[in-house]
């Protein structure tokens, strides 16, 4: 399946990390954040999204970036061929990891 994200929409897939102490105990996350930092790899990204002035703004990440992005209650998950996906806008990245 081809999905191509709106305006400034991004689809990404989260790359999963545990937190682990020195010792090998692993914590998991807590649930009662409202916000997560997460880090994810963009899998397809919105042409941009249109200014008041008619203009449309370019996007900072592209398809195959690996970003960092704020995952809160307005981040969209699916599920899309046995993968977990996230629909985010562009403003939650948060920063390229080059």
């Amino acid at each position: 399946m081809n999905l191509t994200p709106l305006s400034d929409y991004l689809l990404v897939k989260a790359i999963e990390e545990e937190s682990v102490t020195k010792s090998g105990i692993v914590l998991p996350d807590t649930i009662d954040k409202k916000e997560k930092i997460r880090r994810g790899e963009v899998k397809a990204a919105g042409p941009g999204k249109i200014l008041d002035n008619g203009q449309k703004a370019p996007m900072n990440v592209k398809v195959g970036d690996t970003i960092m992005y704020k995952e809160d209650w307005s981040a969209e998950k699916m599920k899309v061929e046995g993968e977990e996906l996230v629909v985010i806008h562009e403003s939650d990245a948060l920063m390229i990891i080059e």
